[in-house]
């Protein structure tokens, strides 16, 4: 079922996985653009007309909030089981963002004082997936790291379908604190949320996964708000010695491939027979699974196998795509994972499935995708925040150094920079 490829034709895999970036954006850009700029230019009219378009569902603007009596009634019936999961999920959450806080800092010497003030983002719209694919997981996710930062004003956007939303969901939002949830979300949502409307409040950041339409809204609305990044479908990619077992390795690459049709399942070894078993492992487990068609179809599309000379060379082309997630399924994880350069997530070893960081571990799974894991980093508090630098001059330091600064804008042609230090010679 996975295509092989070698050495001799790796840049066609390369290239497959290129124009997945960029098509399914492209394909969606315009018909996104009109949304967004009616939601900017007629607010909560358009809202009301779109979410009756695409959810099926008539409803004023003064409801486009759940209540508090709402969301109570909707977690009082959930499952107390999922719930208290959730909850032991949230204190690994806590336990590992706290980590990831920055500090304030002061410098100071002879006459000047620097440093550096980190500042919570004050709004933030976090987008929960509740259409097809309904993420409760994406809530904590999202939740955890922006209370960490210490955001004051937060808002869950997530669809509502005419049987309500997933009441995980709203759980996951109760137990991390949220009492704002949106009952909006595709582009329309990202758009009230980045422009404001007559109900709804603009934000500062929208941060969340979403679908293709949701991505392309955030693509527009970035420079008005800030964005975490721009996801596209999820990715898997998986390391393997001859050692590795093919029936972890099989599961692993379709719990990507069930997400999404444009989904990539990578796996890269330098042993032919483990391919086979691999291919055989597929064929076996994906008839017990339930969105056996979509794995069938992503495999087929943006699954491979890659049979390299050994595992430095399946670390080059793991770099060289810098997948979403990276298992290390080799008996030695930890030596290979200095030369690891990009990755959003890796998952060490031949016990450590994607799903324990999908759902439970502490580690984010807000993450990058389409190889802009080279430049970009998973979800976190770090996203919550901003930094503003302060600088104090005495009159003694001003004078001192005052000439340099004169010159260097002088050299730059800026006379009015230059004048607004000569002033305080005079």
């Amino acid at each position: 079922m996975l295509k092989t490829y070698d050495k001799n034709n790796i840049k066609e895999l390369y290239e497959i996985l290129q124009n997945r970036k960029d098509d399914a954006l492209n394909e969606v850009a315009k018909y996104v653009a009109e949304i967004v700029n009616d939601v900017k230019t007629n607010g909560d009219k358009a809202v009301k007309a779109y979410i009756k378009k695409f959810d099926g569902i008539d409803i004023e603007p003064e409801d486009f909030f759940m209540s508090e009596s709402e969301i109570n009634e909707v977690y009082n019936k959930c499952d107390k089981e999922i719930v208290q999961i959730m909850e032991k999920a949230v204190e690994n959450l806590e336990e590992y963002h706290k980590k990831q806080v920055q500090d304030s800092f002061i410098l100071t010497k002879d006459g000047i004082v620097m440093g550096q003030r980190a500042l919570p983002i004050e709004r933030a719209a976090l987008y929960v997936p509740g259409g097809s694919a309904s993420y409760p997981s994406t809530a904590l996710m999202n939740a955890v790291p922006a209370k960490i930062a210490g955001v004051k004003d937060i808002v869950i956007l997530t669809p509502q379908k005419k049987e309500g939303i997933n009441p995980r969901i709203i759980a996951a939002a109760k137990i991390c604190g949220i009492k704002k949830i949106l009952k909006i979300g595709g582009p329309h949502g990202v758009a009230a949320a980045a422009y404001g409307t007559e109900s709804i409040a603009k934000v500062d950041k929208i941060v969340g996964p979403g679908n293709v339409y949701v991505a392309a809204a955030k693509k527009l609305v970035y420079g008005t708000v800030d964005i975490d990044m721009i996801a596209g479908p999820s990715e898997i990619l998986v390391i393997a010695d001859k050692n590795a077992d093919a029936k972890y390795i099989a599961a692993d690459l379709m719990s990507q491939a069930e997400h999404d049709e444009l989904a990539s399942s990578i796996l890269v070894t330098d042993s032919g027979k483990l391919i086979e078993r691999v291919n055989k492992e597929i064929e076996r487990q994906i008839k017990y699974l339930d969105r056996k068609e979509i794995i069938e179809k992503s495999l087929v599309d943006y699954g491979a196998a890659v049979l390299c000379g050994g595992i430095g060379e399946a670390i080059e082309i793991s770099n060289n795509i810098a997948p979403e997630h990276l298992e290390l399924a080799v008996d030695n994880p930890f030596e290979i994972l200095d030369s690891i350069k990009h990755a959003g997530a890796v998952f060490m070893g031949h016990y450590t499935p994607e799903p324990v960081g999908d759902y439970f571990a502490g580690t984010n799974h807000v993450l990058p995708t389409n190889g802009t894991a080279r430049f970009s980093s998973p979800l976190g508090v770090d996203a919550f925040m901003k930094r503003s630098s302060f600088v104090y001059y005495s009159k003694e330091k001003i004078l001192e150094q005052g000439e340099d600064i004169i010159k260097f804008a002088e050299s730059e042609k800026l006379t009015a920079h230059a004048n607004a230090v000569k002033v305080r010679f005079e």
